[in-house]
């Protein structure tokens, strides 16, 4: 019989979910045996998968030995990524990233050891605010996401409640996230809403945009504005009202705009003078616009932070 104490970062889930977290070699059917046939229980009760945990409980479990094997802790993955960060912002809950262009938010399927998640798990283990070993369930982790190619601001949460406000706030749309990029060519409206279809290929990897709905398609919505032209590419500012992948990229190239330097939704022609390696795409503004309970990141409300430093805005006004 083993037991485990649930502490702060732990609470608040469903029991399913942490002992999937905790027991990673724990097959999902065993685990509701042993919850169903009380093997687990939760402060000496007998509990359900969905049973709520809160701090300070305790979870007796009566299973095999081996799943309590413990990982080598000299030889965490996350050690073997630089400690190399642009930090735009950061206190005791969250943490700002400008995510440089080219580097991977999380590890995909062929692994990289070099990740921004894997980054900010060992700029914080540095500074001893994560320890492995002395978490249950959690570790720092990302809230959003932006693309490989496309550099910018991400969020981190640092502790599971701040993860948890901060996944709400961005499912309910009170994080408002800019963009700035350069297109080919001028739009034919200097702003506009923009609301389309877009279906995603798994297997091309790319999206597509029709102005009618499909059965597997999802609605997008963006909003632009023009805010300078030069040698027939325009500088534009994109608020994104929908999240979906490669939005922006593949709606300003669908009204005939395609990013510059993207070889996916532009073409070669279009970029063959242009000696950028991604997508002149960047997340550069990022605001707290909360309408419902914040909990802890309250005092964030109403606040904005931005980049200056944009990573292809030099190269790219020295060809205006």
């Amino acid at each position: 019989m083993r037991e485990i104490e649930i502490k702060k970062n732990d609470a608040e889930q469903r029991l399913d979910k942490f002992l999937s977290k905790r027991f990673k070699t724990m097959p999902k059917a065993l685990m509701y045996k042993y919850i169903r046939t009380k093997y687990i229980k939760v402060n000496g009760k007998k509990c359900d998968i969905s049973t709520k945990l809160k701090e300070g409980d305790i979870i007796t479990l009566y299973i095999k030995d081996e799943f309590f094997e413990e990982p080598q802790y000299d030889t965490y993955d996350f050690l073997k990524a630089p400690v190399k960060l642009d930090i735009v912002y950061e206190d005791d809950n969250i943490i700002l990233m400008n995510k440089p262009a080219g580097l991977l938010c999380h590890p995909d399927e062929n692994y990289h050891f070099d990740s921004l998640l894997a980054r900010l798990q060992h700029y914080l283990y540095d500074k001893k605010e994560f320890d492995p070993k002395a978490e249950n369930s959690f570790a720092p982790a990302l809230a959003n996401r932006i693309d490989r190619n496309t550099g910018g601001i991400v969020i981190a949460a640092k502790n599971a409640e701040s993860l948890r406000i901060l996944n709400q706030k961005i499912k309910d749309r009170e994080l408002k996230k800019i963009y700035l990029c350069v297109v080919h060519g001028v739009p034919k409206k200097k702003q506009a809403l923009m609301t389309d279809y877009l279906e995603k290929n798994e297997k091309q990897n790319r999206v597509y945009i029709s102005s009618r709905p499909t059965p597997n398609s999802k609605t997008i919505k963006t909003k632009y504005k023009v805010l300078e032209t030069f040698n027939n590419m325009s500088l534009v500012e994109v608020e994104l009202l929908t999240g979906r992948t490669h939005q922006i990229r593949a709606h300003m190239a669908y009204i005939g705009n395609p990013l510059v330097g993207d070889g996916k939704y532009g073409t070669n022609k279009q970029n063959k003078n242009v000696s950028l390696k991604w997508q002149a795409l960047c997340s550069y503004k990022l605001e707290f616009a909360f309408e419902t309970e914040s909990g802890i990141l309250s005092y964030l409300n109403g606040k904005s932070f931005e980049i200056n430093d944009i990573w292809f805005w030099n190269y790219i006004s020295r060809r205006g």
